[in-house]
């Protein structure tokens, strides 16, 4: 089945993080099921799963409320010649939800939604100078993002021209950009947040100085919204951006992604009524009504359920029970779990002279999927509970023993079953993975 994926798809598969060279040479190469927060590959075997759909399975997989959600909306058909109410049932729900929402566009994926931000932002302003934090792994597959990358084969240079990258949490690096580029900064996107906490009064003082500069400030929420609170980073912290984005987990796995924002900026894309020349979103696949289904039936279990209350604690644990394996097999300054506990991030440091940080987190992905746990990187959901976290620290602690092992002079190399896994962007030997 590999060989006929690479025949049939580049890179075998249609999202760069599920391929092969992210995963340890033993992980199953393809998933067939899931239910809850574990999955099955088509050999039957069995693993917990951290990595829950590239973050976007908050709930858990094949989750009953959103099936039943989704199986009354498929038996009266998904996609129709005018628009279904449900699409305003939805855009109502995120209106009410997020603080910066009062209007919504609907698209299937991440990339879609903050490409169309951009596009706005520069017709709200005139201007075309985008600014993103450099640390920050992942924005978009268009040019404006994916021309600051390495994998930047196909972009124009006069497209790279118009982004422009700052330190994340530099203020004074952000206000320098401002002036450099005086008066053709269009918006500032960002993730309010990712790995820990911004620094004090950061974010206040980026809304500020986009205010200030006449430049939108765009929040990019795919992994923040519904995480790290049920209405976003931008809730958590209390700064509302003119723009945000969503996606990931606002459907538990279904295709949908959102742009909201302001009323006078989103009516720019209204070009029915000749409010711009603005050709914002239009996705033939945007009104899928149980898409749609599902996302309601999401954000209603989220915010009934205590969904974030619970990502956090399981989290929090886990991030113990890692913590703990790596201290007591000495690794201390060699592996750590940080981060928010809603999103907690594995990092590796190399030990010189015996294994690179990328060949030691290698070899503890192989060794957890040896012992049934799939951990890319950790995306708590509704489904983990207490006894799938004993059941990964336990592995981890055999783990870290390995890796131990190596530490004390066994062979890297003869431990590893295959390849070093990669990172998606080759700029750096990054060891924090996060798709």
């Amino acid at each position: 089945m590999r060989e006929r994926a690479h025949r049939a798809i580049p890179g075998g598969c249609h999202t760069y993080s599920k391929g092969d060279n992210q995963f340890p040479a033993n992980a199953p190469a393809f998933l067939a099921a899931g239910r809850g927060c574990r999955v099955r590959d088509p050999g039957g075997r069995e693993f917990t799963d951290w990595g829950m759909g590239l973050r976007s399975v908050i709930l858990g997989h094949a989750y009953p409320r959103v099936l039943d959600a989704v199986n009354a909306e498929l038996i009266r058909g998904s996609n129709f010649t005018r628009p279904s109410p449900i699409e305003t049932y939805l855009a109502e729900d995120l209106i009410e939800l997020i603080p910066c929402a009062e209007m919504v566009k609907l698209a299937k994926n991440g990339s879609d939604v903050t490409t169309a931000a951009i596009r706005l932002a520069r017709a709200a302003t005139g201007r075309e100078i985008v600014i993103f934090p450099r640390e920050h792994p992942f924005y978009s597959f268009d040019d404006w993002f994916i021309g600051t990358t390495l994998l930047d084969g196909g972009v124009p240079q006069a497209s790279r021209q118009l982004s422009v990258t700052v330190p994340y949490g530099d203020i004074e690096a952000l206000k320098d950009l401002f002036a450099l580029h005086a008066g053709a900064v269009a918006a500032v996107i960002m993730e309010a947040a990712t790995g820990g906490p911004p620094p004090e009064g950061y974010l206040e003082a980026v809304r500020a100085l986009t205010f200030h500069e006449g430049s939108l400030l765009v929040y990019d929420e795919m992994i923040t919204g519904f995480r790290w609170d049920e209405a976003g980073a931008q809730a958590l912290y209390g700064v509302t951006p003119d723009l945000a984005t969503f996606g990931k987990a606002i459907a538990n796995g279904f295709s949908v992604s959102a742009l909201v924002g302001k009323r006078e900026i989103m009516q720019l894309g209204d070009i029915e009524r000749r409010r711009s020349n603005v050709f914002l979103l239009s996705a033939t696949h945007g009104g899928e009504t149980h898409a749609i289904a599902a996302a309601r039936a999401t954000i209603a279990e989220v915010r009934e359920r205590e969904v974030v209350a619970h990502i956090w604690r399981i989290g929090s644990r886990l991030q113990l029970g890692l913590e703990a394996a790596a201290r007591e097999a000495g690794l201390t300054g060699l592996m750590s779990c940080g981060g928010y506990p809603c999103s907690p991030t594995l990092s590796f440091a190399g030990a010189a002279g015996v294994a690179s940080g990328p060949q030691i987190r290698t070899l503890f992905l192989q060794e957890m999927v040896t012992r049934g746990v799939l951990i890319p990187y950790i995306a708590p959901s509704f489904s983990h509970d207490d006894a799938e976290v004993d059941r990964t620290a336990e592995a981890a602690a055999d783990a870290c023993a390995c890796i131990r092992e190596v530490i004390d002079g066994a062979p890297i190399e003869s431990r590893l079953q295959g390849p070093v896994v990669a990172p998606v962007f080759p700029a750096t030997e990054t060891t924090v993975q996060r798709p």
